[in-house]
């Protein structure tokens, strides 16, 4: 079995360069490859805590961008302005709240982040992760602009085929992208929808 390194060069880059946690490289590369986030884009992150992800979105989006995250968990640090957050349950919340956070009336969004994921215990990790798939994409309709963008982790396991089997009937484009800044014993990996076309196409 392979040694998980707690201490990578990630961890220690987070830390010179003031990230919550080693995710925010994640999601600097999935952009990077992708190119989710637009300077002025309005973005939900589902799953923010600890916020490294928030981070990252309000630096890419700029002042005149706004943030907005949800989690189970309180983010407890400092954020910059341009960042707003609660504590709520994405499986849950009623979408219209969604709406009205960081914005003085309802606004969609641009792009909906997730780096959900379940509490592991080793045991049907990735069904409980597709679960949580299935929370974000219940709720895209609601939240999510004509031609916006989507990015979710998900365990890799029985159930990925299907949740990329529906992105692909909702999104222009969509896949899978697995950025270097994931361990490589992990098995998550990021499903990806770029060009959200309104409503999900039939089979």
């Amino acid at each position: 079995m392979a040694r998980r390194v707690l201490h990578d060069p990630y961890f220690k880059k987070a830390k010179e360069e003031g990230y919550l946690a080693r995710s925010a490289f994640k999601l600097q590369q999935i952009n990077q490859n992708k190119r989710l986030i637009r300077r002025g884009d309005r973005v939900l992150d589902l799953g923010c805590a600890p916020g490294a992800w928030l981070q990252v979105a309000s630096e890419l989006v700029g002042p005149k961008g706004t943030v907005v995250g949800i989690d189970l968990k309180p983010v407890t640090a400092q954020l910059a302005a341009n960042i707003t957050h609660r504590v709520g349950d994405v499986e849950s919340i009623d979408p219209t709240e969604l709406l009205a956070l960081g914005s003085p009336v309802p606004r969609m969004y641009d792009v909906v982040l997730s780096d959900m994921a379940p509490n592991t215990t080793g045991h049907g990790d990735d069904l409980v992760s597709a679960r949580l798939c299935d929370a974000v994409l219940a709720l895209v309709p609601a939240v999510l602009k004509p031609t916006g963008h989507l990015v979710m982790k998900i365990l890799e396991g029985a159930e990925t085929p299907r949740i990329l089997k529906q992105l692909r009937r909702g999104f222009v484009q969509a896949g899978a992208h697995k950025p270097d800044a994931s361990r490589d014993v992990s098995r998550e990996t990021y499903l990806f929808g770029l060009g959200w076309t309104g409503s999900p196409r039939a089979d």
